[in-house]
């Protein structure tokens, strides 16, 4: 398909999907502010051709729509769908062969390639201050790289199947690194690389590591592809890619991608960590700062005319929900194996991926039964037990005999099947003081909070209200209360303070409702701005699941704990105010706003 970055965008230029900007820009702000005016008009990727204080070109928004993701992938995609299937169901090729008769060859592409020399296109160095610093939110650290494919091998290795490639975003400026010599690795819960540091710590050996830069698209999504532990990304960007991932080792044993853009080589050091951050992050908050490993840098190697590939992450939807939508297409056909007893299972992009999961599961084993949640509990659990999916912070799983049709990417629909049965005193399931998200603020500890499981099973219990038409007294807690959407409540009251308070305010809130209006609202969510959170699904769930830790934030009418199972009579109510612990939201500079918008007054 494409053998190097250049290639596809050229492609995309070829065909219409390219917007080139020959002025100068700063990296500083700048280029992201204009990232993100082009992503939220769906527009073409963006080729900056001048970056201001580097001597190298940058591109952005290359997966910035579903259809350009498509496109890029046209001629491949097909061809490793039908690899994934046969996995998922080997007899599909004795039904029908012809149908597979490429999926050997794609598989043929899996193998990585060693070139043993260096490619001339590999032939210079530079460095980490001659790359483009691109800082895209005003209280990030410093510059940072976005789309890294971070390459490392476990102690003694050379092999490139036994190697894990992931997106673990580096910082090049800023805090305390020293310029051009050192710069900061962040990798959370539950990755690869955290294996290999592990390892490497049991041994004296140097824990080599090489990020790698743009090349072919399918290399930059193959670092994000949830693959099994034990294979390497290697083998997925290979088939993806329609050609072998081609490698060599440089003098000093780091591994080159022959057709990326830019390689970084160097050495984490095992027991050092520096301050790393704030970030602008994929919640739509900052992560904070905090310590991480450092690299120790060796050499920075770029190719003839090489582009900086990069992107802008912030509140959801940006262009790294392409990835999850492409992930999703791939890997439909393995969630039964992956998962048995799941039809479907979807982290929603638009609460930031881990706050929330919805999932739909099949009650198979006792038929004979009253319907109750049975095996969907276990299903449950499995997911919040395996890989990326047990960051979930709030699963909602309903039985899919109960409406076959459901479907599980319509997030409206999906509550209102579930609010239209469940049962509050029976379907909830904590988890508490476990991991979340390391992005995730709104827990008691960083990378510690709660979960909660959701699972509804049975008949519809109660029609859902779209009104609340009741005035509020000049004494009530309750600033606006407003429709969310059928069966959802929203609720103003004044701003959280501490937990001690809020226990209060909650028992003063649930004491001013007249009850019996409320049989049509199983869910209320209090809030800092009703309007806001009622104006879109999106706007709900960002805030309800961001902003919230199941185990301190869960309230409920008439509720009770039966020996150690909690739940309640009445409606569910979820604080979903804003909480002094909780990170920054992301908000660009005003200056460089208005700036951008005057010198490109197209964007």
């Amino acid at each position: 398909m494409y053998k190097n970055l250049e290639d596809a965008i050229l492609d995309l230029d070829k065909t219409g999907q390219l917007l080139r900007i020959s002025d100068e820009v700063d990296p500083n702000l700048e280029m992201a502010e204009i990232h993100r005016n082009v992503f939220e008009k769906r527009g073409p990727a963006i080729l900056f051709e001048k970056v201001k204080g580097s001597p190298f070109k940058a591109v952005s928004n290359v997966f910035g729509t579903y259809e350009r993701t498509d496109f890029l992938f046209r001629k491949t995609f097909p061809k490793i769908k039908k690899v994934i299937e046969l996995k998922s169901d080997p007899s599909k090729f004795l039904n029908n062969p012809f149908a597979y008769l490429s999926a050997p060859f794609t598989a043929l592409k899996a193998l990585p390639l060693k070139t043993w020399s260096q490619p001339e296109s590999m032939y210079g160095e530079t460095t980490i201050e001659s790359l483009p610093q691109i800082k895209s939110w005003p209280m990030d650290g410093g510059a940072f790289i976005t789309l890294p494919q971070v390459c490392t091998l476990p102690p003694g290795s050379k092999k490139m199947m036994e190697s894990n490639i992931g997106m673990y975003r580096v910082q090049l400026s800023g805090n305390d690194y020293i310029l051009n010599k050192e710069i900061g690795m962040h990798y959370q819960l539950h990755r690869g690389i955290g294996v290999h540091h592990q390892a490497y710590n049991l041994t004296d050996e140097p824990f080599k590591v090489s990020i790698f830069i743009g090349g072919p698209p399918s290399h930059t999504f193959a670092a994000i592809m949830p693959m099994p532990e034990g294979l390497s990304e290697l083998t997925f960007a290979g088939m993806l890619g329609g050609r072998r991932f081609r490698y060599y080792f440089d003098k000093d044993g780091h591994v080159i991608s022959g057709d990326a853009d830019f390689v970084i080589t160097g050495t984490i050091e095992k027991n050092r960590k520096l301050p790393e951050g704030p970030f602008g992050d994929h919640l739509g908050y900052y992560s904070l700062t905090h310590d991480f490993p450092v690299i120790k840098v060796n050499k920075v190697y770029h190719r003839k005319d090489a582009l900086w590939h990069f992107t802008v992450v912030g509140r959801p939807p940006q262009e790294d929900s392409s990835f999850g939508y492409l992930i999703h297409h791939l890997v439909k056909d393995l969630t039964a194996g992956e998962f048995p007893g799941v039809k479907a299972i979807h982290a929603v992009d638009a609460a930031g991926v881990h706050p929330l999961l919805l999932a739909i599961g099949k009650e198979r084993y006792m038929p004979f039964r009253e319907k109750i949640p049975e095996e969907i509990i276990t299903i449950g659990n499995r997911i919040l037990g395996s890989g990326q999916t047990s960051l979930a912070k709030y699963l909602f799983i309903a039985a899919d005999e109960d409406d076959p049709t459901l479907d599980i990417y319509n997030v409206k629909n999906f509550f209102n099947h579930i609010l239209e049965r469940v049962d509050w005193e029976r379907d909830l399931h904590f988890q508490t003081k476990t991991t979340i998200d390391t992005l995730d603020y709104s827990g008691s500890s960083w990378n510690g909070g709660s979960k909660v499981l959701v699972a509804v099973r049975g008949e519809i219990k109660r029609t859902l209200s779209d009104n609340y038409p009741v005035l509020i007294e000049d004494n009530s807690p309750i600033i606006k209360t407003k429709v969310i959407q059928k069966g959802i409540l929203g609720v103003h009251i004044k701003p959280f303070t501490n937990y001690d308070n809020s226990k209060y305010e909650v028992e003063e809130l649930i004491n001013s409702f007249d009850i019996s209006l409320l049989a049509g609202f199983p869910l209320i969510v209090v809030c800092d701005d009703v309007d806001f959170i009622a104006e879109t699904t999106n706007n709900f769930v960002w805030v309800t699941f961001t902003r919230s830790n199941p185990s301190h934030d869960i309230y409920g009418i008439d509720s009770f704990t039966e020996f150690k199972h909690w739940g309640c009579k009445g409606s569910l109510m979820i604080d979903a105010r804003k909480k002094p612990h909780h990170a920054p939201e992301l908000v660009p500079d005003k200056t460089v706003s208005e700036n951008v918008k005057k010198r490109w007054d197209f964007l």
